[in-house]
């Protein structure tokens, strides 16, 4: 066995292990964490199997901006995992079932193995002409140039709608216009008031003659 073969042993057994603990483990955060020990084994792997832009925009995309959010939003929200558990037993029947047809799915393409419709000398050619992430731009963009455009209306779509969503106006919310907080004048928002200075307080009068005697 070769370095390679014992490298790509090594990762995928961690990365089993990692996806293992995210469905087992009991802490959220904990759970999160196993997923980023999994995305950048997985980015391992395909380093080996020379897709080095797959593995590059797996660990900038997932594990430096979105599974960064999932932890973080994860730590904020506070999560009553005793609550999320009673509901375990009902659903397991069901989980169990979509999880044994998966299995059954994965091994029928395992053990059929991957039916290419070129051969592997052209394939092996083509790979040799240009580099990974040349070839994959060149699909992207010439083969399968709509599905791509698609892709990308359907996202920007989804942003807008997210905005829209955010930024609808509430009648039970008090807001401050923004124009009318900038055109404000001094002498709108105070006002000077005059009062009489202070005056000297009046003699006292004087006392009765009866009193003084």
């Amino acid at each position: 066995m070769d370095a390679k073969t014992g490298f790509f042993y090594l990762f995928s057994v961690v990365l089993l292990f990692a996806a293992f603990r995210v469905v087992t483990a009991r802490n959220p955060v904990h759970a999160v964490l196993y997923l980023m020990l999994a995305f950048s084994q997985a980015s391992a792997v395909w380093l080996l199997l020379k897709a080095e832009f797959l593995a590059i925009v797996l660990v900038l995309v997932y594990l430096g901006a979105v599974m960064v959010l999932f932890l973080f939003v994860v730590m904020m929200l506070d999560l009553n995992v005793d609550h999320l558990r009673q509901n375990f037993w009902k659903h397991f029947p069901l989980a169990a079932l979509v999880g044994v047809v998966i299995a059954l799915e994965m091994a029928y393409v395992l053990m059929g193995g991957f039916r290419l419709q070129t051969s592997a000398a052209d394939a092996m050619a083509a790979t040799n002409q240009v580099s990974n992430t040349k070839a994959l731009g060149l699909l992207l963009y010439s083969e399968y140039v709509y599905p791509v455009q698609v892709a990308a209306v359907i996202l920007v779509v989804a942003m807008i709608a997210a905005i829209a969503l955010t930024l609808r106006r509430r009648k039970d919310t008090r807001y401050v216009d923004v124009k009318d907080q900038i055109h404000v004048k001094a002498s709108d928002r105070l006002k000077v008031v005059k009062v009489a200075p202070t005056q000297a307080p009046k003699p006292a009068a004087p006392a009765a003659e009866g009193e003084s005697k």
